[in-house]
C-alpha cells in the first residue's frame, strides 16, 4: 500500500488506448493517467508504455489491464497492483471499479453508485440536487469514495464525513478521484461507526444530511428508526435529509422505500418526498 497517492492509476479504457496504439505504429499516444481525469503524452516503445514522470508500464501489462473489465491498477518501480483491500475490520473485499467517467467502489462485489447508463459523479450531483441548496454544516455519515464530501464541500461551509472501515479510505486514497478528500480543509474526516459516532454531535448541529449507507444487507443498522431518530436530531429547523435507498423500480427497493419513509415519519421527519431520479427520499424538520 503507497504511503502517498499514486501517479499513475490506469484501467481497461486506458490500456485499450495504449493498444489501439502500439497496432497503428504510433510512437506516442495521448491517455490518461488518472482514471480519466487528465491526459498525458505518453511515449511507445519495443518495452512498453513510458509516462511522462518515468514510469514504464510494460505491454505485458498493458495486456492484463485490458483483459480486468471491472478493475483498476496503480504503477509503480515494481510494477502494476490491483486497486483491492481486504478489510480485517469488516471482513468485506474492497476495490476500486472503473467507469467511463468517476470510478466507483466495489465492497463484496456491490457497486457502492449507480453505473447503468450515468457514472458515479453524475449519481452524486443528483443527490446534491434533491437538497440543494446545500449549505451550512453538512453531515456525510458514509464517506465511501468521498464524491459525496467534495461536492457538498462546493458550497457548503464545512463537512463532516464519517466512514466506518479504514480500508474504504486506502482505496479513496489511491484514486485520483477523490484527492480533494484529503486535501480541502473543510472536509472533516471521522473514522468510525456513524451510528456511535453522531450520538455525539449537539442538537441542531447540521443544516444538510446526506445519509447514502451501504446496502440494506450489509448495514441493516443505519435503516433502523433508533438511528433516525438520531439524525433527527442533529438536524437543524428547516434542514433537510436526503437518504439514498436503491432503484425504486425494483422490487426491493420499493419494499425499502415504504419501511424507510414509514420510520422517517415516526422519527419526527416531515415532508419526506421520494426522489426516485436520485433513487432516494427527501425528508425536512
Amino acid at each position: 500500500m503507497p504511503e502517498s497517492a499514486p501517479r499513475v492509476v490506469l484501467s481497461r479504457f486506458q490500456a485499450a488506448d495504449l493498444l489501439r496504439a502500439r497496432e497503428r505504429g504510433d510512437e506516442r499516444v495521448l491517455t490518461s493517467a488518472d482514471l480519466g481525469l487528465s491526459t498525458s503524452d505518453v511515449a511507445l516503445t519495443e518495452e512498453g508504455a513510458r509516462f511522462p514522470d518515468g514510469e514504464l508500464l510494460l505491454w505485458e501489462d498493458v495486456d492484463e489491464i485490458a483483459d480486468r473489465e471491472n478493475a483498476c491498477f496503480r504503477l509503480d518501480d515494481a510494477g502494476i497492483h490491483e486497486i483491492r483491500v481486504f478489510s480485517e475490520h469488516t471482513n468485506w473485499v474492497r476495490a476500486l471499479m472503473p467507469t467511463r467517467g468517476a470510478p466507483t467502489m466495489l465492497v463484496s462485489g456491490i457497486p457502492m453508485h449507480r453505473i447503468l447508463g450515468i457514472d458515479p459523479r453524475q449519481d452524486t450531483l443528483r443527490k446534491m440536487r434533491a437538497v440543494a441548496p446545500v449549505n451550512g454544516v453538512v453531515l456525510d455519515t458514509a464517506t465511501g469514495l468521498g464524491y459525496t464530501a467534495i461536492e457538498a464541500a462546493r458550497t457548503a461551509e464545512r463537512v463532516i464525513t464519517i466512514e466506518l472501515d479504514p480500508a474504504g479510505l486506502e482505496i479513496a486514497r489511491q484514486n485520483p478521484w477523490s484527492r480533494e478528500l484529503f486535501d480541502n480543509p473543510r472536509i472533516q474526516q471521522i473514522v468510525g461507526d456513524a451510528c456511535d459516532e453522531v450520538e455525539q454531535f449537539a442538537d441542531g448541529t447540521f443544516s444538510r444530511i446526506i445519509h447514502d449507507p451501504p446496502a440494506l444487507s450489509l448495514a441493516g443498522e443505519l435503516y433502523s428508526g433508533a438511528f433516525y431518530r438520531q439524525l433527527f436530531r442533529v438536524l437543524r429547523r428547516n434542514g433537510r435529509l436526503f437518504h439514498y435507498i436503491g432503484d425504486p423500480a425494483s422490487a426491493s427497493g420499493r419494499n425499502t422505500t415504504s419501511g424507510v419513509i414509514r420510520r422517517l415519519k415516526e422519527s419526527g421527519f416531515t415532508r419526506v418526498e421520494r426522489r426516485p431520479e436520485a433513487f432516494g427520499v427527501v425528508a425536512g424538520r
